[in-house]
């Protein structure tokens, strides 16, 4: 597991953190991620389904493709990517292909997640990448944006 000595991991998380609050000030779902190389924020993103009207305007999606711009390259291979909640397949496809060296997220999918929870797809052996996984980084702080932004949507809904 890549360490950093000027920020720790719990630092990198805030920071995908600070994002997902944008999302839910925003009226999207609130999952924020970014791209770390060599202690310096890469790549950012957060949810943007609902302002862009595009499936796949994931957080991750926009992260690593923001990395990718700045790098000038698809390949994030001294990369280590933090998000607010397990990526979906989609994402983890992407983690993938973009040859991310480690991932990091905050809270467990058991309705989405493609890398512990219904899924493992970074764990397959027969991928030709690997990518490590650190799950339950500032979980609590990630599932309680998540339950919030629901508990208002559905108080909303009732109300309507």
């Amino acid at each position: 597991m890549p360490e950093y000595t000027l920020k720790s991991h719990d630092y990198w998380m805030q920071q995908a953190l600070l994002l997902a609050k944008q999302a839910a000030t925003a009226d999207e779902v609130p999952v924020g991620a970014i791209v770390v190389k060599n202690g310096v924020v890469i790549g950012k993103g957060r949810n943007r389904k609902e302002e862009s009207q595009l499936a796949t305007r994931h957080a991750e999606i926009e992260a690593i493709e923001s990395a990718s711009r700045n790098l000038g390259t698809w390949r994030l291979v001294d990369c280590d990517l933090y998000v607010t909640l397990e990526p979906c397949p989609m994402c983890a496809g992407a983690i993938l292909q973009s040859r991310i060296r480690h991932l990091y997220f905050g809270a467990d999918d058991p309705k989405g997640g493609a890398v512990t929870s219904l899924y493992q797809l970074l764990g397959d052996s027969r991928w030709n990448h690997s990518t490590g996984v650190t799950k339950n980084l500032l979980q609590d702080s990630c599932s309680k944006i998540l339950s919030s932004f629901f508990r208002q949507k559905r108080q909303k809904s009732q109300m309507d």
